[in-house]
């Protein structure tokens, strides 16, 4: 784009409202997980429940509940919102709630597996265009993908993404490695950098359950890397090697604020964003979804929940003496997986020390400072 002599040009992160918004924390984004039900049944995902499940059907918020919950979030200030799941496209009211959302000015984005994506979604996303598309590539090759989905829609997740793109549709590719896709990793890469508009994501970190399942937890720590090939996606995923080099190669030379030891969260969860599951229950990130640390909007409003019970959860301070002495004044903090989410999930205490956290910061620290 030519930049006009008369009016200075700037990126989207440039813009001063970002840093107005995180000091007034002003919601600008929410996240809506509408459906937990999903038609894959991935061997790592930590929310997801069968597709018919009746139980998770019943639980579901209604179209008006959310469309109402829309409301509370635009009247706050939000500018995003997140349609994700489980797989979002299962819900028979998506196309009411996408269209909703984009007639109330917001700017929306979705999360997909891509294996349900139709000529009529097409239509949608062109008639009322999403901010982005992000669909998760588990597998490049059948096998691959039916391994880690234990479904088998390989071919319609291909399908529907040459939909999008034949659309000329916003899409971000994206993977998570695990054991079972390990080794077709850089082929994963190659494919969604090559079919991807934007930057493209791995992640190597398998969260356990919402639901505490410990069957399924067994399955998720059994397709866990180990720190040294975690070390390994690390290096496919240049832009996120550079940073964490970066990082490390300055720990030596900072030491942790001490006004942040005890801080529950030292990450942005609640600052300018939230997250809402099926049912209802409002979270300040999708990981910290305990009771402790949730509010029900069944009994309550996003208002209420915003202005009153987030700020107590970010303000909460830890008194545990061994989290004062470990995580707490870690130098290597911010490149370890932990947080109080993901820990919490763990072993159900948001402060526990996990040793698989710990090795893998210590791996990726000894690593990135050669």
């Amino acid at each position: 784009m030519e930049q006009s002599k008369h009016i200075k040009t700037i990126t989207v992160p440039e813009f001063l409202l970002w840093e107005k918004a995180k000091n007034t924390r002003t919601l600008l984004s929410l996240s809506l997980e509408i459906t937990s039900r999903c038609n894959n049944n991935c061997v790592h995902c930590y929310i997801n429940t069968p597709e018919k499940d009746v139980s998770s059907i019943r639980s579901e918020l209604s179209f008006k509940q959310l469309t109402n919950i829309i409301d509370e979030a635009c009247e706050l200030g939000a500018l995003w919102i997140l349609f994700s799941g489980g797989e979002p496209l299962l819900r028979e009211d998506f196309f009411d709630l996408y269209i909703y959302a984009k007639k109330k000015g917001m700017l929306v984005s979705v999360f997909t597996n891509g294996s349900l994506i139709s000529p009529k979604h097409v239509k949608l996303f062109r008639s009322y265009p999403p901010r982005a598309l992000e669909i998760t590539v588990y597998g490049v090759t059948q096998s691959v993908h039916r391994r880690v989905t234990r479904a088998d829609f390989f071919a319609k997740t291909m399908v529907g993404i040459d939909l999008l793109k034949q659309g000329s549709l916003p899409i971000t590719l994206k993977a998570v490695a695990m054991k079972s896709n390990f080794n077709e990793m850089q082929q994963i890469f190659d494919f969604c950098e090559k079919n991807s508009d934007r930057p493209v994501r791995i992640d190597a970190f398998l969260n356990f359950r919402y639901d505490r399942n410990r069957q399924k937890n067994k399955l998720i720590q059994a397709e866990r890397l180990s720190p040294e090939k975690f070390i390994e996606i690390d290096k496919l995923y240049k832009k996120k090697y550079d940073a964490l080099k970066k990082q490390c190669q300055g720990i030596d030379n900072n030491s942790v604020d001490p006004d942040q030891c005890d801080k529950l969260l030292r990450c942005a969860a609640g600052v300018n964003s939230c997250c809402i599951g099926p049912n209802g229950t409002f979270t300040l990130c999708s990981l910290l979804n305990s009771d402790e640390f949730s509010y029900d909007l069944n009994n309550g409003s996003l208002k209420e929940a915003w202005e009153v019970f987030t700020p107590e959860i970010r303000n909460k301070r830890v008194s545990s003496f061994e989290y004062m002495n470990n995580c707490g004044s870690c130098d290597i903090f911010n490149i370890c997986p932990y947080c109080a989410g993901s820990a919490n999930l763990e072993g159900g205490n948001p402060v526990a020390q996990i040793p698989y956290f710990c090795e893998i910061g210590e791996k990726r620290y000894l690593q990135f400072k050669k």
